[in-house]
């Protein structure tokens, strides 16, 4: 469900470049596309520091976290169980967001970028 919705979303922002590309200025498509990677850095910077140090609270007391774990830390989903991944899930999903519009908001700045060159 994630991923369809992931993939809906990224279908959607994409429409909306093509038609922003269509019909504003590309200067503005620059702003717009800062903007959107300034919320998504606004959201998903913090949500994500607070799924890492909910998941470490979490799964520290039950194994041995390795050193460099927060490169990596889907490999500590193994030991969470139902109850822990609820206390997770919302900071996971949020911080996706987060890096989505971050992502899409960046893209979109260099496409405009692109376009004020040529």
């Amino acid at each position: 469900m994630l991923e369809a919705t992931l993939v809906l979303s990224g279908l959607l922002a994409g429409g909306l470049v093509w038609m922003f590309a269509t019909s504003v200025t590309a200067s503005a498509l620059v702003v717009l596309g800062l903007a959107v990677l300034c919320l998504g850095l606004c959201i998903g910077v913090p949500t994500g520091l607070w799924y890492h140090v909910v998941l470490y609270r979490i799964v520290s007391p039950r194994v041995a976290v390795p050193r460099r774990w927060w490169l990596s830390p889907s490999s500590l989903h193994a030991h969470l169980t139902a109850a822990d991944w609820r206390r997770i899930t919302p900071w996971y999903r949020i911080g996706g967001v987060g890096f989505m519009l971050c992502v899409l908001g960046g893209a979109a700045a260099i496409a405009a970028s692109l376009l004020l060159r040529g």
